[in-house]
Formats: structure tokens, C-alpha cells, sequence
């Protein structure tokens, strides 16, 4: 096996040596020999010979999300406005490093950190920081088993791929409609049955309370419900404490495994602790509980995928051999993770005087986002809109839901260059006071005279 794998690979390089070595400047014997011994038309043939494996090969779709952003940016109408990517922007529409990030960064550099590897669970001194920062001062530690995670996404696929292992085949995951749209892929390749539970009343614009509460009810026992911990994606429509409680009696009575999703801890409502009171609700009742969580939003560390996984654990003992079984996850999937994002966060939560600015920031942010959600209401009512947008008001978090269909949505792209995706979702942090007047006005051309709620 091992000579035929090698045989290959010496082929593959040959090949690859013919037909580039000029470019590159190779001057190997061999690729020289190659050259003057077989015309460009005979090692064409063969380099397509050797690709036929590819032909069946079929065209993937876009990604919904990414798909759109990148047709912004070959968008060349000056009105263009993109509410489509779910990342921060400040009032001047551009990225915003948090200063704080910045500062650890400094402090990083000036205490010389290194680029070695972590070990395959992270930096355990920000696993550490991080599940603090989501339990809870108090929280047993000693009992939860944690690990450094590629952001929310990784979280999610190593629990998927802890569940897939250890759960009896054909478990089911009961996913909120509508979510995060990778939710259901991730979990589908974890090789779990992912069923919908109602979330959301598009004829109400709001939480469908009833629908969620009944469908969690009567799914199997010892089924895997995830949950948004706060800041709903897409809807920004969270359960009131009350319906917490109920969902949490539901999940204890049914033996459901909770798996929390915390992409926006204190960016929802500008409060860490605030947006983690369902979170350690659950903890605090003593239910099984799993978390990816993300510091993408939060931190503005989009592009260092930095997050954690985290399992509730009976006790040390229990906690030992669920860390164990997740290394033999991570480590044929990715290895280790990155390290420049967690060592940031770890700087930030360990200075104090760093965390205080990082908590004010971290509000500025959600402050923004706030003002634009109203600024928004305001503007459509100025622009003469008669529908009642108390929904996008009472919502949370980086986004609104607005109830647009989604010929609306796409009026709203091929009319105004306005890019969004197709589900009515607008991102609030691709609002500012230069456009929020025009995506108003825009809104309300669309939707005047016609239902923003559907069956």
C-alpha cells in the first residue's frame, strides 16, 4: 500500500514539474529529462487522464450568507447597503477592534509569547477563563469538561461529533425554526437526526410559546434539544424567564440533553451576566448541559475562531473521561487549535483593569446596535409606514426580523441594492446614520400595502 501511495505521489510531482518548472525556475534532471524528451500536447493528455477521478464532480451551491456578501461586493450601485453578514460595524460602517483586544495584544507582544502549539484541548488556563466568564464565578469547574474550540462552529461539530459517538443511533437533535442556518448541517454530519421544533410565529412575529413547549414535549425521551442562549439567530426573539422555566421542567421530565448555543453573550443586551441567566438557569437546576461558545460577536474576533465546548459532568471523575473522548475527537480532526485569539481573550479576562474596559466596550457595542433598532422604527414611521414594527423593537441582538417574504427580500436587493438574505433578517449592525434613512424608505416602498405576517 505504502509503495503505490508513494509511486502516486512521485507521479503527481513529475507531472507537476513538467509543467511549471519554467514558471517556477525547477531545474531538476528529471523534470529537464521530461522536458526534452515528450512534446506539451503528450503530458496534457496524461495530466487530464490523471484528473478523471474529478469529472463526476458536481458544483456545490453558494452558502446562503457568504454567497450574498460576496455579491455585494462585485455590486457596483453607489446606494448599495450590506445588512447581510452578521459582524460588527461601527457608525462609520467600518470593523471595529475593541481596544482592549488591542491592548492584550500589546501586552502579548511585550511579554514575548510564543507560537508553539497547544496541547490538543487548548490553553487551559483560557478554557478555564472563558467557562468562568459563561457559568459564573461560582460555577464547579472541576466538573465541567471543557475544551479550546474553532469558535462556535467547532463547538458545535465536536459536540455533534461527541454525541454522534456516545448516544444510541437515531438519537434526535431538535433544532429551533428558524435558526443558524449551519446548525442543521453541522449536526447532520455528526450523524444525528435533526428534527424542527416551532420557535417562531411569522403570524405573530413573535415567539410561538406554545409550539415550542409542545414539540419538545412530545419528542422522544433523552433527546438532544439545542437552544439559543440568548440573542435568538435570526429571529432576536428570546423566551421570557417564565418559558425558560418550562422548557427547562420539559427537558428534566423528558430526560433531554440541553445543548446551549452563546454566540452573543453580552452583546445582546450589552450585560454578560444578564445574557447568561438561561444558561445557568439550567446549570442551577442541576440538567445536563452542553455549550459552544462563541467569542466571535462578543470580542470581535471573527476571524481567529476562538470559542470553547463545554459538558456538565456528574463529577471529577465523570469530567475525566468525557475530556479523554473529546481529544480523540479533536485531535484527527484539526489536531490542536489556534492560539492568537484565546491568548487574547485569556489576557483580557485575567487583567482586571482590561476586563472593566472590555465590558464597556463590549455595551458600546450592543448601546449601537440598540439605537439603530430604534432608529430604524423611527425612520419607517417618518417615511409613512402604517404596520406595527413593535416586533423589531422588542427584539434582541444583532439582528431584526422584520417579517419580509422573501419577494420582499429580493425586491429589496435588485430595486434598492440592498443586500440581505431572503428570510426577512436584516443585520442592524450594517445600519448606521449615513443609510439607516434610506433602508427605511426602501422597506416601506416595498411592504406599504401589503402583510408583513404570513401562515
Amino acid at each position: 500500500m505504502m509503495s503505490r501511495y508513494m509511486g502516486k505521489t512521485l507521479l503527481v510531482f513529475l507531472l507537476l514539474d513538467v509543467s511549471s518548472c519554467l514558471t517556477f525556475g525547477v531545474a531538476s534532471s528529471s523534470s529537464k529529462t521530461a522536458r526534452n524528451s515528450a512534446p506539451v500536447t503528450d503530458v496534457d493528455s496524461t495530466v487530464s487522464g490523471s484528473f478523471s477521478y474529478l469529472e463526476g464532480v458536481e458544483q456545490g451551491a453558494p452558502d446562503a450568507i457568504l454567497g450574498i456578501a460576496q455579491a455585494f461586493k462585485a455590486c457596483e450601485d453607489p446606494r448599495k447597503v450590506n445588512v447581510c453578514v452578521g459582524a460588527y460595524r461601527d457608525s462609520s460602517g467600518t470593523p471595529w477592534v475593541l481596544p482592549s483586544v488591542r491592548a492584550a495584544e500589546k501586552q502579548m507582544l511585550d511579554t514575548g509569547a510564543n507560537k508553539e502549539y497547544l496541547p490538543i484541548d487548548g490553553d487551559a488556563e483560557y478554557v478555564k477563563k472563558a467557562l468562568t466568564f459563561a457559568y459564573g464565578a461560582n460555577a464547579p469547574l472541576e466538573r465541567i469538561a471543557g475544551v479550546q474550540s474553532l469558535s462556535g462552529t467547532g463547538a458545535c461539530r465536536i459536540g455533534g461529533e461527541f454525541l454522534g459517538r456516545f448516544l444510541p443511533e437515531g438519537t434526535k437533535i431538535l433544532i429551533p425554526n428558524p435558526t443558524w442556518g449551519n446548525h442543521i448541517a453541522i449536526f447532520k454530519e455528526a450523524g444525528l437526526v435533526v428534527e424542527r421544533y416551532r420557535y417562531y410565529s411569522r403570524a405573530t412575529n413573535g415567539l410561538d410559546a406554545d409550539g415550542l413547549l409542545e414539540d419538545i414535549s412530545s419528542a422522544p425521551d433523552q433527546s438532544v434539544v439545542l437552544l439559543h442562549a440568548c440573542a435568538h439567530n435570526p429571529t432576536g426573539c428570546d423566551p421570557p424567564m417564565d418559558v425558560w422555566k418550562k422548557i427547562a421542567d420539559i427537558c428534566r421530565e423528558k430526560g433531554h440533553i440541553v445543548f446551549f448555543d452563546s454566540a452573543y453573550q453580552g452583546f445582546a443586551s450589552g450585560d454578560a451576566e444578564k445574557d447568561a441567566q438561561a444558561l445557568r438557569f439550567f446549570m442551577d437546576e442541576g440538567l445536563p448541559v452542553m455549550l459552544a461558545q462563541s467569542f466571535a460577536k462578543n470580542f470581535g474576533l471573527y476571524g481567529e475562531r476562538t470559542g470553547t465546548l463545554s459538558i456538565v459532568c456528574a463529577d471529577e471523575e465523570q469530567r475525566e473521561r468525557v475530556m479523554s473522548q473529546l481529544k480523540l475527537v479533536i485531535r484527527p480532526m484539526y489536531s490542536s487549535p489556534p492560539l492568537h485569539g484565546s491568548s487574547i481573550v485569556r489576557t483580557v479576562l485575567s487583567d482586571e483593569k482590561l476586563t472593566a474596559q472590555y465590558y464597556e466596550e463590549c455595551k458600546t457595542m450592543a448601546d449601537r446596535i440598540g439605537l439603530m433598532r430604534t432608529t430604524l422604527v423611527e425612520k419607517l414611521k417618518e417615511a409613512g409606514s402604517t404596520h406595527d414594527w413593535s416586533h423589531v423593537i422588542e427584539q434582541i441582538g444583532m439582528f431584526a426580523f422584520t417579517g419580509m417574504n422573501e419577494g420582499m427580500c429580493d425586491e429589496m436587493t435588485n430595486d434598492y441594492a440592498i443586500y440581505m438574505t431572503r428570510d426577512g433578517r436584516i443585520s442592524l449592525a450594517g445600519l448606521n446614520e449615513n443609510n439607516v434613512e434610506y433602508v427605511a424608505s426602501a422597506i416601506h416602498a416595498i411592504t406599504d400595502g401589503k402583510s408583513i405576517k404570513s401562515t
